[in-house]
């Protein structure tokens, strides 16, 4: 199976392309994993309905019904690393091609995302810069994965 992270990035960050770069260099023994930025408007926040509709229908572009989309979201379902790694277990074998993780933009993601997404989650009560986020939910999947695969990475 494949695995995909959606997000709308906007700033660049050296200490985030080198996070970034570790964690898919981890990754890449166990699953064929890419992270897709995609662009986004600029807008005020007066204007968040238009962001939000604008990411909606770009990232709509990039799915297909052959995804098991987990939506990241502060309102999701709190889970810890066993669940975590049980879930993306249940999703590999679910028969869908590709699992694909969203982030979406500041301003979050409209009603139609959230109604696709097969599984919404919580990464912290806090709400977090993109960037990190981007950063917590690879180092979960890589977790999960050492988990699954009965690496010593996780202290169980």
């Amino acid at each position: 199976m494949k695995w995909a992270l959606y997000d709308f990035k906007t700033a660049k960050e050296p200490w985030f392309d080198e996070a970034e770069a570790l964690y898919l260099k981890k990754i890449k023994p166990y699953a064929q994993f890419e992270v897709i930025h995609l662009k986004t408007l600029k807008a005020d926040r007066d204007e968040a309905e238009l962001k939000k509709n604008f990411e909606a229908k770009t990232l709509s572009e990039k799915l297909t019904n052959d995804d098991y989309i987990i939506l990241l979201d502060e309102k999701g379902k709190k889970m810890d690393s066993l669940e975590f790694a049980k879930l993306v277990t249940s999703i590999n074998e679910s028969g869908k091609k590709r699992g694909v993780f969203v982030i979406g933009g500041a301003f979050g993601v409209n009603d139609d995302i959230k109604k696709r997404a097969q599984k919404t989650i919580c990464l912290s009560d806090m709400v977090m810069n993109h960037l990190v986020a981007e950063v917590v939910i690879m180092e979960q999947f890589y977790r999960a994965l050492t988990i699954i695969n009965r690496i010593p990475y996780h202290n169980i």
